[in-house]
């Protein structure tokens, strides 16, 4: 049986300690937690010059994320792309369902709640098919502006 480290000893006695006092003395500040580079607000520039980009993929073709985000003038940001599409205002109506990863492939969310069947539909209703492995051919299908 291990056996607790010390520290662990010392912050339960103190714990119970001030329990007993009745003297919680004041919660330490929590640290701010440093949002990674892609989560953090872009500004509406750079959303509109992704909407933009996208809007501009013709029926039948389909960009990857990195690609839109070159584009855009966001080099190195397809993560960027990514979670600008999934918080997609459903009002604003862009063909969304045209960007793909890297691999070809629908990329699997678990906040779109069935988006990737849904994705998977609108691109074989354009004439798009998938291999066996769930890919499209991007030497085929890739928009080149």
């Amino acid at each position: 049986m291990r056996r607790p480290d010390k520290g662990l000893r010392l912050t339960a006695s103190r714990l119970l300690e001030s329990w007993a006092t009745g003297d919680r003395g004041k919660r330490p500040a929590r640290a701010k937690r440093k949002l990674p580079q892609d989560a953090r607000a872009e500004g509406d520039e750079a959303v509109e010059a992704i909407y933009d980009v996208i809007r501009r993929i013709p029926r039948g073709w389909v960009a990857t994320y990195g690609q839109v985000a070159a584009m855009a003038g966001l080099p190195r940001r397809a993560r960027l792309v990514g979670r600008v599409l999934q918080r997609l205002d459903p009002a604003i109506k862009i063909p969304w369902h045209r960007v793909v990863n890297a691999k070809g492939e629908i990329s699997y969310s678990l906040s779109r709640n069935g988006g990737d069947a849904v994705q998977r539909r609108l691109l074989e209703k354009e004439g798009l098919k998938f291999d066996a492995s769930g890919r499209l051919d991007l030497e085929r299908c890739r928009w080149l502006d």
